[in-house]
């Protein structure tokens, strides 16, 4: 589209919500091949995509312009630069433009389009519109969705264990293998017989792990394995495919999934087994925690032998590592299921 070519390189300032009730944040607006871009302009991080067709001008005619990625959507961008607005609304027009009027179509032309459409919608569209909308979603987003696949998910196995002592443990358990707040590791009562994640950092352990072992490093080996996993492929994605082409095209198109889309999904990750890990590639983590992989290597296999690469060359063989936690919060860990 000549509209939208003349203007992919385009970028100004602006002021953006995440939420009706958020500060406005500066951020820097760039135009993309099919989305609007909205980065923090000291660490030029995406703070959030917007796909192009579904943008909205919330006052036309008056400034500074505000638009939305959605007539639903919770975001706002203010813009005064008159040159980012002209050419959102000379795209927006020439979008307009190129959607089909009523009566138009008729007969083998209509016949031929829907045709076109039902075939490019069952072999090419729902995975790519999977893939796309996973690759312009912003943090905050991934991490409502993970939360809400956790209810679903807590609706087969209740709620996570909690006690004030155990939960400050599993906080600093994951703090100490994946850096500040980069994960939220929870022990399940029932229902989950390994370890599974989702998106925004989740990952759920189930109680054997904590009650039947004599020390963290078993825990710690479940937590990093579900890290790689999720490295290996997004844990958005098989979130988007469960809830289905119409509920990610909404996503995509305003920024919301609707709440019966998740419904189910708890079934579906409870049965999963989960990626296999390359053995190379887990001892590679294992060593570069600083983790021993024999503990969580007979964890998964007490016989050792569909594990027995992981055990015979366990990086930290031979050697006393340092603690993963006090003793202390070991303790109220094991206690973490039984005392709430």
């Amino acid at each position: 589209m000549t509209a939208l070519k003349q203007y992919t390189r385009l970028e100004s300032g602006g002021l953006w919500r995440d939420t009706p009730t958020s500060q406005r944040r500066e951020v820097i607006v760039a135009f993309r091949e099919a989305t609007l871009v909205l980065s923090d302009p000291k660490s030029e991080s995406a703070l959030s995509h917007w796909s192009l067709p579904a943008i909205e001008r919330l006052n036309p005619g008056e400034l500074p312009a505000l638009f939305a990625p959605g007539t639903e959507a919770i975001e706002t961008l203010e813009l005064d630069d008159r040159d980012m607005i002209a050419a959102l609304e000379t795209v927006r027009s020439a979008l307009a433009g190129q959607r089909p009027k009523p009566g138009r179509l008729r007969g083998g032309l209509l016949g031929g389009g829907t045709l076109l459409v039902l075939a490019l919608a069952a072999f090419w569209l729902p995975d790519a519109l999977v893939r796309h909308t996973a690759s312009v979603l912003p943090a905050a987003t991934r991490a409502a969705i993970g939360q809400a696949a956790l209810a679903d998910v807590q609706r087969l196995t209740g709620s996570a264990c909690t006690t004030p002592l155990g939960s400050f443990a599993l906080t600093a358990l994951g703090d100490k293998l994946f850096g500040p707040h980069r994960a939220q590791i929870l022990i399940l009562r029932e229902g989950l017989s390994g370890s599974a994640h989702l998106p925004g950092g989740t990952i759920l352990i189930a109680r054997r792990f904590v009650e039947d072992e004599g020390g963290p490093e078993a825990l710690a080996g479940l937590a990093l394995m579900e890290r790689l996993r999720a490295e290996a492929q997004d844990p958005i994605l098989p979130v988007l495919k469960h809830a289905g082409l119409t509920a990610t095209f909404r996503l995509l198109t305003s920024g919301i999934l609707p709440d019966s889309a998740l419904a189910g999904y708890g079934e579906v990750l409870l049965q999963d087994k989960g990626l296999a890990v390359p053995d190379d590639v887990a001892l590679a983590r294992f060593k570069a925690a600083g983790l021993s992989s024999a503990p969580y290597a007979y964890a998964i296999d007490p016989s050792g032998e569909a594990t027995i690469a992981l055990i015979e060359a366990d990086p930290l063989a031979g050697l006393v590592p340092e603690p993963l936690m006090p003793d202390s919060d070991w303790v109220s860990l094991q206690d973490i299921c039984t005392t709430n």
